[in-house]
Order: structure tokens, then C-alpha cells, then sequence
């Protein structure tokens, strides 16, 4: 499980605890004191293994998780703006993965942009992408794409870690050419 929201996070952490078997949980450093939002007082958990649609949208399905999911959403607001609505779904959890809410969007658009963080090779989103070729290849309007950090080593400077990751910009120029094709 990796939560993009406090929310999420409570919620996913109560549900992890709760469940028989063993769960990975894990938070974004980057995400720490930079996403805040209320979390309820009372006891709530969100379900391992339901996606959560964090947006919607008519043109183009972005599939992202953890800490992606807000450059995802910043990339949809201006997509937005430029007359593209994008929906956005949050993984939260990557097994068991919550395949029928991402390829119900895909349906819907026709179009798949897929955004994480790890390296582009032997990435989780290379299976997101296969799974959607395999199971919506006939609705599809353009290749799916995959948003992603590039294949080297992550640098320990700041600036060299900022060109090695995606982002926001990455992310909206990736949108464009496959709401172009």
C-alpha cells in the first residue's frame, strides 16, 4: 500500500493492522508535512485493494499512486484549463490491485497515462500499461504511456534527484501528446 493522503494513510495503516495476512505499507518521505488535510477523529479505515478515483474526467485516464498522485492532479488542472479533462485514479494499493476502477476509466477516455515514480524499466507501472493493453486494446485511442523516473542511479543532489524524477511538467507534456495522437 502506498497513501497519497493523510487521509488515505490513516485509514490504509488502521486497515493494515486489522488484516490477517502480512502488509507492506509505505509513505512517501516527501509527503510528510507537504499534503495536510483534516483526518476524521473516529475510527474509519479505507478497504486494501480499492482504488480511489481522486478525479474525474472525460478524455484521458492518468493511473498513478503515492506521491505522484498530486503532480498528477497539478498536470490535470492545467490540462483542464486547455479544455482536456483528465481523470485521475489512486492505486493506493498495488496487490491486491483494484484493476476493474482503472480499466472502467480507460473505457471511458480511451486513453491511459500511466505515472510512478520507480524507474521506467521493470517498473509497477510496466504492468499497469500490459494490463490495460490486454484487457482494453479495443477501446483504446492511443498507445498507453508511462510517466516515469528515468534509469539511473537517483542522485543525492537536489537538483540532479528534480531532473531524474517525474513531475508535474513531465507529466502534462506526456498528457498532451497522447490526448494528440
Amino acid at each position: 500500500m502506498q497513501p497519497s493522503t493523510p487521509y488515505d494513510a490513516k485509514g490504509l495503516m488502521k486497515a493494515a493492522i486489522r488484516d490477517n495476512n502480512p502488509v507492506l505499507y509505505f509513505e512517501h518521505k516527501h509527503l510528510y508535512r507537504r499534503i495536510r488535510e483534516e483526518v476524521p477523529d473516529e475510527d474509519y479505515i479505507v478497504p486494501i485493494g480499492v482504488a480511489d478515483v481522486k478525479r474525474d474526467g472525460r478524455d484521458l485516464t492518468i493511473v498513478t499512486y503515492g506521491a505522484m498522485v498530486h503532480d498528477c492532479l497539478a498536470a490535470a488542472e492545467r490540462l483542464s484549463g486547455d479544455g482536456a479533462e483528465c481523470e485521475v485514479v489512486d492505486l493506493r494499493s498495488l496487490c491486491p490491485l483494484d484493476r476493474e476502477t482503472f480499466l472502467t476509466s480507460v473505457r471511458k477516455t480511451s486513453r491511459a497515462l500511466v505515472v510512478h515514480e520507480a524507474h521506467l524499466t521493470s517498473g509497477f507501472g510496466g504492468e499497469v500499461a500490459a494490463i490495460i493493453a490486454e484487457q482494453a486494446f479495443d477501446v483504446l485511442d492511443a498507445p498507453v504511456t508511462r510517466v516515469a523516473s528515468l534509469d539511473v542511479p537517483v542522485p543525492f543532489s537536489a537538483a540532479l534527484e528534480d531532473a531524474v524524477l517525474p513531475n508535474a511538467q513531465k507529466i502534462y507534456d506526456a498528457a498532451v501528446s497522447v490526448l494528440e495522437y
